[in-house]
Parts: C-alpha cells; structure tokens; sequence
C-alpha cells in the first residue's frame, strides 16, 4: 500500500486503504487455500472476500469515484476502474460454490491485486491533488466526537 505521498491522511482514503489491506488478507488466505486443496475453507474465504468488496467498492464508486467523474481529469481511469470492479465480481460471485472453478478465481485474484495497486499508487494520490476541498468535504466520512 501507499506510504510516501500522505494520501492516507485524508480519511476516505485511509479507509478505503485500510479495507484494501483486509482485502489483500482475505484474497492472500484465499489462494493459499485453493494452492493447498482445502477447498471447504476457500469457499468460506471467497463468500468473506465478496462480503468485503461489495461495500467497498460501493463506497469507491459512490463517493471518490463520482467525484473524481464530476471533476472530469480522470474519468477514463476511474470507467477502467469501475470496469475490474465489475469483472472481479462477476468472476467471484459466479462462481458454482458446489464446483468451483478454482483458476478463475486464482486469476481474478492477480487481477484484483493489480487493480488495488493502481488504486493505491495511482488512483488515490493523483486524488488529492484533482479534486478541491469541497469534494473532499462531501465524501469524507463522518468523525466520531469524544464526549459528545
């Protein structure tokens, strides 16, 4: 994950790197899984993998992503973007869970290993420089207040 620019310090993207990293965990065990034939667990791990990325990419699309939409610089990365999302989804929630095409899911895996790299490399820090404070006003999530 990203650690030279200060991305993170914007806390959407603190999130949505942080969710990021417990993706990568869940996929990592995931293929583990699947290269060690303990199949029973990897279906548990691709149903814990998809419950992960529904919400996050929800949360991508529907705050970052239009915003970066509406800012216009980097429609065509983010329409990519969008794009693997669908196709990772696709791939994991066709899956048959009673047969399962274990490559398929190994090669959407690499795929969703490189689409979180350009997300975090690429995607986020040129963010913070294109999009304007009201943006970031409107998509950062809510702070918890101690005492109040």
């Amino acid at each position: 994950m990203c650690n030279y620019c200060g991305c993170r310090e914007f806390p959407l993207l603190g999130r949505l790197s942080e969710e990021h990293w417990q993706i990568e965990e869940t996929a990592g065990a995931l293929r583990r899984a699947i290269n060690e034939s303990r199949y029973g667990e990897a279906v548990l791990l691709l149903d814990e993998l998809l419950a992960q990325l529904v919400p996050h990419t929800a949360t991508e699309e529907n705050g970052l992503f239009a915003e970066l939409r509406a800012e216009g610089s980097l429609t065509e990365a983010v329409d990519r973007l969008c794009a693997e999302h669908d196709e990772i989804h696709g791939v994991f929630g066709a899956i048959d869970r009673t047969a399962p095409d274990w490559p398929a899911v190994l090669e959407a895996i690499r795929k969703l290993h490189r689409h979180i790299d350009n997300e975090e490399h690429g995607l986020f820090p040129a963010s913070v420089i294109m999009l304007p404070i009201a943006a970031w006003d409107r998509i950062t999530p809510e702070q918890s207040t101690v005492g109040g």
